[in-house]
């Protein structure tokens, strides 16, 4: 059996678990609803206030797909209960961030500034304090689509490894080089 997918997924109070006959999860609680299509052989239980999911057979097919179900049910009854959030961090002279409601401004050293309009189901905000540098917080209820959003901001100017300057997590470390020796 696989160790994440036999785990049962307890669902606090305040959340309904619904499987419709197109085998779409649909998960509601305070956060908001998510819904997650799952595959026809995966068979989902919602009994006693647990979710368990099972697989048909041993095959690499069905075994791959037990935890990746499980793990992605799990992370809408999360979704919907605390939510998600991500941080990301500004290195760099100059680099700015600003956001007028889901439109979020940046200026990371190009010739123009950089408009990105972020999904209505994601929040946005952006910290600026003297001497640190600025900081971009994204909240939301969908995993998926808050780490893409999160992934394309990065993307736009990723941490280079001489100076460390870019657009990185908060939490990621930059591993740096040494850069040219200084001559003889």
């Amino acid at each position: 059996m696989s160790r994440i997918g036999k785990q049962p997924i307890k669902v606090p109070a305040g959340v309904t678990i619904t499987t419709g006959a197109d085998n779409v999860i649909t998960v509601k609680g305070p956060k908001g609803e998510l819904k997650q299509p799952i595959d026809r052989d995966i068979k989902v239980e919602v009994k006693d206030g647990e979710v368990i999911i099972t697989r048909p057979t041993d095959q690499i097919r069905h075994r791959a797909m037990h935890g990746l179900y499980r793990a992605l049910v799990a992370n809408l009854v999360k979704g919907v209960t605390d939510g998600f959030k991500k941080e990301l961090e500004l290195v760099g002279v100059g680099f700015k961030a600003a956001n007028q409601g889901n439109m979020l401004d940046l200026a990371l050293g190009y010739s123009h500034n950089i408009l990105i309009e972020v999904p209505s189901e994601l929040k946005v905000v952006t910290i600026t304090e003297k001497g640190q540098n600025p900081k971009i917080t994204l909240e939301g209820s969908d995993k998926q689509l808050l780490g893409q959003v999160a992934a394309k901001i990065r993307s736009l100017r990723k941490p280079e490894p001489y100076k460390g300057k870019g657009v990185r997590y908060s939490n990621e470390v930059v591993r740096k080089k040494a850069g040219k020796s200084a001559g003889k």
